[in-house]
């Protein structure tokens, strides 16, 4: 291994680091799946479609659905036209139910309309459930993550990717130390672990906890949450296609960029892995299909600076219009939206340098990420064709989004 020229040391005393604390009660491998499902089936029992019933195809004649298309999820984002002026007899449309002719990218493209799938139970169901369709975009997401694993050990299959990996870790701390940057880091990561190891291990242990228990569960969380209190559905779109697409901007990093988190780093450079120690690893970040080579970018931090700033801007105090829904907070939450926006990333960049997880450097990677797919996450409309096409292939319809609409039935207001 190359010297770096970075000055790294144990802890006082010469000696190895020493973990005075007890480990901390283990959490039961089953408890996060069931976490993360019960607040799954919260989100879809809080967002059903009231006055609608599954079995009863009646049950909402002259209703919400009959004066809503089913793909208003999909109109505001990229338009269609179905005037019936190419609606012929085929596959694509039916008297009742003409062609779509989505225009994508400067092209028209036909498709086939959906609706008439409607009343088929699948489509009842989503209809019933529309928070079911957010959850299967999810999956796919989880399913690229697990992927990024093989196919980055498949590309760095000669080299070794666990020699690039340390060399990618280790080049992040030069630039840290080094680099036209530095100024942006003035407390290095081991310094902030030491602080936590020489006294404070018992802050450490809570660390170690909401490490593994925030990430995943308290995401998901959040997207329940906001699907529920969004004044419309295009707000929250927004912030999920931005969110979805830092997510594969980070999985092609993870890919061609492999970079070894501190905690695996060589014992000379004095970082431990107080997760581990603590037994507190997430059952979603364990098994033989996890990255652990994915330090960069930190998707902790990634998925709490969007959260952070969105309920800054649903705060209202850096905006003088108000949206659709939205009513003018008081002072009381004005604070607290504010709080939960600069303390939620601030909580969770500690968590990940203190626990040797996370350079600072993959937190603002992760913050550049975050604002390129805000300024960017239209592009994901060139899928709705896709999307349609894979409604039609199974016979279900889009449903109508209910976000928001039982919380302002009661009088709320986010």
């Amino acid at each position: 291994m190359p010297n770096s020229g970075l000055n790294y040391t144990r802890f006082p005393g010469g000696g190895d680091k020493q973990w005075n604390s007890k480990p901390a009660w283990k959490l039961p491998g089953w408890a996060e799946p069931v976490i993360v499902v019960t607040v799954l089936l919260t989100g879809m029992f809080m967002t059903r479609r009231r006055n609608y019933s599954i079995l009863n195809r009646h049950s909402s004649k002259g209703g919400l659905l009959d004066s809503l298309d089913s793909n208003d999820s999909s109109e505001g984002l990229l338009q269609y036209d179905s005037d019936g002026e190419h609606d012929q007899d085929g596959i694509l449309s039916t008297s009742k139910n003409p062609a779509k002719n989505r225009n994508c990218c400067g092209a028209s493209i036909r498709l086939p309309n959906t609706s008439r799938f409607k009343n088929n139970i699948h489509s009842r169901i989503l209809q019933k459930f529309p928070f079911l369709i957010e959850m299967f975009y999810w999956v796919i997401n989880y399913a690229f993550y697990r992927f990024t694993s093989i196919a980055s050990q498949s590309i760095f299959a000669k080299t070794g990717i666990w020699g690039v990996a340390q060399d990618h870790g280790l080049a992040v701390l030069e630039a840290e130390e080094f680099g036209f940057l530095s100024f942006l880091f003035p407390i290095r990561e081991l310094n902030v672990q030491k602080w936590f190891m020489n006294g404070h291990q018992d802050a450490l242990t809570v660390l170690n906890k909401a490490y593994a228990l925030i990430h995943i569960p308290g995401t998901v969380g959040f997207l329940c949450w906001y699907y529920y209190v969004a004044p419309n559905f295009n707000t929250f779109s927004i912030v999920r296609r931005t969110m979805t697409l830092t997510n594969f901007m980070a999985f092609i990093t993870f890919i061609f960029y492999p970079c070894m988190p501190p905690r695996l780093l060589p014992p000379e450079y004095g970082f431990l892995d107080t997760v581990r120690h603590d037994d507190a690893q997430s059952v979603w970040m364990s098994g033989k299909y996890v990255n652990t080579l994915a330090a960069m970018p930190s998707m902790h931090f990634g998925y709490s600076f969007c959260i952070g700033m969105t309920m800054i801007y649903h705060s209202g105090v850096f905006r003088r219009t108000l949206e659709a829904g939205e009513a003018r907070k008081g002072t009381f939450w004005k604070v607290f939206y504010l709080a939960v926006g600069l303390g939620y990333p601030a909580f969770l960049l500690t968590t990940i340098v203190a626990t040797a997880n996370h350079y600072f450097m993959d937190a603002l990677v992760a913050t550049c990420f975050v604002s390129i797919a805000f300024y960017c996450n239209k592009v994901f409309y060139v899928f709705i064709p896709l999307e349609d096409m894979l409604l039609f292939i199974i016979r279900a319809e889009k449903p109508v989004p209910t976000t928001g609409d039982r919380f302002h039935e009661r009088g709320g207001r986010i």
